[in-house]
């Protein structure tokens, strides 16, 4: 999940994808200024290790200047461009703490979230990346609604939310296969009540439907699948659980499908 990262008004340039293998070490000499347009140089020209040198050397010899702020940011940055993400956390992290009132807190809280979206991968591994993302993307919408990252976020915190979801459907999956019906109820129901939004929904209430049937509690496989109809009428999801409860004589002959909407109208009926 890859994304690449936007400074909008912080950085109004184009940053090439090179970046240098060596670290730089030792002490660079000039005045805050000179350091500052060093390490901005180094970022256009995509030398990113070079640039965190040049801008931690800002912070050490100019501690109390208005530019170490700023090149605190730039660090974030650079460090999040070479996929030093543990690095970049931190940095952004420091940042929030010593600055909670800065005019572009939002977008350390972004940089946050993107340096852990940038390491989700897939389902099947531990989600702590997606949710330390989830929580930075959620900082940015709730607090900072009307900042230039917030849409970006927004968009970011649906991906998380449904591979969260995707994680507790594998799972679900994985105990219904082995017959664990009731472990695997509970992991389709928490897809329901906590991932109702994303588009795992309608399958989490079709296994809902598969495992209530398997365990012969036919009024709780009704109500999935008629919950399931109600919102998700055209879904392939739902037409196989039709099928299912057809194929059971749980639903009259000839009866329509939109019998769902006449019984349950929402996931909350489910709890």
């Amino acid at each position: 999940m890859k994304t690449t990262t936007r400074l909008a008004l912080l950085l109004p340039v184009l940053l090439l994808a090179a970046c240098s293998t060596a670290k730089p070490e030792g002490e660079l000499s000039g005045t805050v200024g000179q350091l500052y347009n060093k390490g901005m140089d180094e970022l256009k020209a995509g030398k990113t290790r070079d640039a965190v040198h040049t801008f931690d050397e800002l912070n050490r010899q100019y501690p109390y200047s208005g530019w170490a702020t700023r090149a605190q940011m730039m660090t974030a940055y650079a460090q999040l461009e070479n996929g030093d993400y543990d690095e970049a956390i931190v940095t952004a992290e420091q940042f929030i703490k010593y600055h909670p009132g800065h005019k572009d807190l939002a977008y350390m809280y972004y940089l946050k979230g993107l340096a852990n979206y940038n390491r989700i991968r897939d389902v099947a591994r531990d989600q702590g990346y997606t949710r330390e993302a989830l929580s930075a993307f959620q900082e940015v919408t709730n607090r900072f609604p009307d900042s230039l990252y917030a849409r970006d976020a927004k968009l970011k915190l649906t991906l998380c939310r449904d591979h969260m979801a995707g994680k507790e459907m594998q799972v679900g999956r994985y105990y219904q296969q082995q017959g664990r019906y009731l472990a695997a109820i509970n992991r389709f129901k928490e897809v329901v009540r906590d991932y109702q939004t994303t588009t795992q929904t309608p399958e989490a209430l079709y296994r809902l439907t598969e495992s209530y049937l398997a365990l012969g509690v036919n009024d709780e496989a009704q109500r999935s699948a008629a919950i399931l109809g109600y919102n998700y009428p055209g879904s392939e999801w739902y037409e196989k659980a039709y099928n299912l409860l057809e194929g059971k004589q749980l639903v009259a002959p000839g009866q329509s499908k939109s019998w769902a909407g006449k019984i349950y109208k929402g996931v909350s009926d489910l709890f």
